[in-house]
């Protein structure tokens, strides 16, 4: 099931074990390289400080928040050694510059959908340019046109331009 990002970010974490929440999900942690959620950064409510969930960490995902174990399955950030290197890349989807291969500057992206068995990003959201979203609206990118992601920009596949439809001709 797809979820827009929204539908991720300031939810409660709730404990199995006191079935209270002990967390709130205050962002994702994205991994660049493939597009996947790898868990997300959240506020401890007892102590206030910021604690890292891991997506594998998360037994269930209900309206109300994501139901964890306990306490417990929250760790710092200089805990997690293999993900060392992607949380240091600080890297976040929304508001990146979307461009073409050829270089045409196509809008920012304005929201993701990621489904939610796996936590990769499936489709991007792109709001153009004033001007361009007159003629042609916002545009939803799915995962398999992205060509390149940058720190700076993501880089998709050529848009296909709309040719303009001839009429039938009538026979007189």
């Amino acid at each position: 099931m797809l979820q827009l990002s929204a539908n991720l970010i300031n939810k409660s974490i709730l404990s199995l074990r006191t079935g209270a929440p002990i967390a709130t999900v205050t962002a994702a942690i994205f991994n660049p390289n493939n597009l996947k959620i790898e868990g997300f950064y959240c506020q401890d409510r007892f102590d206030k400080r910021e604690l890292i969930l891991l997506y594998q960490d998360i037994r269930d995902i209900m309206p109300k928040g994501y139901v964890v174990n306990d306490h417990d399955v929250l760790v710092e950030a200089e805990d997690l050694v293999r993900l060392k290197d992607v949380i240091e890349l600080n890297f976040e989807l929304i508001g990146k510059q979307v461009e073409t291969i050829s270089k045409e500057k196509v809008g920012k992206v304005s929201d993701y959908a990621t489904e939610m068995e796996t936590m990769y990003v499936q489709k991007i959201y792109v709001s153009q340019s004033i001007l361009k979203s007159f003629t042609g609206g916002s545009l939803s990118i799915d995962r398999t046109q992205i060509n390149e992601i940058t720190p700076k920009r993501v880089i998709i596949n050529e848009l296909i331009k709309n040719a303009p439809v001839a009429a039938p001709a009538t026979a007189a």
